[in-house]
């Protein structure tokens, strides 16, 4: 069974899609899309939005991060499952993964791009990962750092926020109390929540914000944990 993955390296909507397939041990090929055309995407469904990530398993195309996962559990049964079966515990794991989509993730952007130099950064990675063209690598690559730049301040300004780096840190803290001393967030069993903040903070672990994960011992062990899994 063929299984693609269109993504952007730094999205953590798409690095959570990329850690799920992994904890489930399905084998998968990664496409970068371009940020500008998105040229590489497949044919997608009548509504289906052009963003990614796009997950191709054979001829049917999915997308949307939460409902990829929720289908992958659906459509591979004999890996791990990451919906609980427990009605409390889904309902922790779907409340923690909704906190992730829409709280942590928005806090990231700003400190991947927010200075020029983590944005020159973050285009350099992006330019490794992907396989365009001359002239839309030298888009990406020159182009990209003053479009992410003004993406991360805009973030801010929207949010009420001026210091980016403690707005994640805030954010870090929140998730360590709520994990508590558990090994997961749902006890002694992986999940979505697990594995959405695990693709979030896998984005940032390359960029100098990444030492306030390691220096949360109970974090850091639980991210350790996760990654050990894959």
């Amino acid at each position: 069974m063929t299984t693609t993955l269109y993504q952007f390296a730094l999205c953590p909507f798409c690095t959570k899609v990329r850690a799920g397939l992994q904890l489930k041990g399905i084998p998968f090929e990664e496409v970068e899309v371009s940020p500008r055309s998105k040229v590489e995407l497949p044919p997608l469904p009548e509504g289906a939005p052009k963003k990614v990530p796009v997950l191709e398993v054979e001829d049917t195309v999915l997308w949307d991060s939460t409902q990829i996962l929720s289908q992958l559990d659906e459509a591979f049964p004999e890996t791990v499952r990451l919906t609980p079966t427990d009605e409390a515990m889904r309902a922790r794991a779907e409340a923690m993964e909704q906190w992730v989509d829409e709280e942590f993730i928005q806090s990231l952007p700003p400190v991947l791009y927010g200075t020029w130099r983590e944005a020159n950064k973050a285009s350099k990675i992006i330019a490794k990962h992907s396989r365009f063209g001359a002239g839309e690598g030298l888009a990406v690559k020159f182009g990209g750092p003053v479009i992410m730049h003004a993406v991360a301040k805009r973030i801010l300004k929207r949010n009420g926020r001026t210091d980016a780096h403690a707005w994640v840190r805030e954010n870090l803290d929140y998730f360590e109390r709520a994990l508590g001393e558990r090994d997961f967030v749902c006890g002694d069993v992986l999940s979505v929540a697990d594995v959405a903040m695990h693709g979030a903070l896998t984005c940032i672990s390359a960029f100098p914000i990444f030492e306030n994960v390691q220096s949360r011992p109970r974090l850091y062990a639980w991210f350790e944990r996760v990654e050990a899994m894959k």
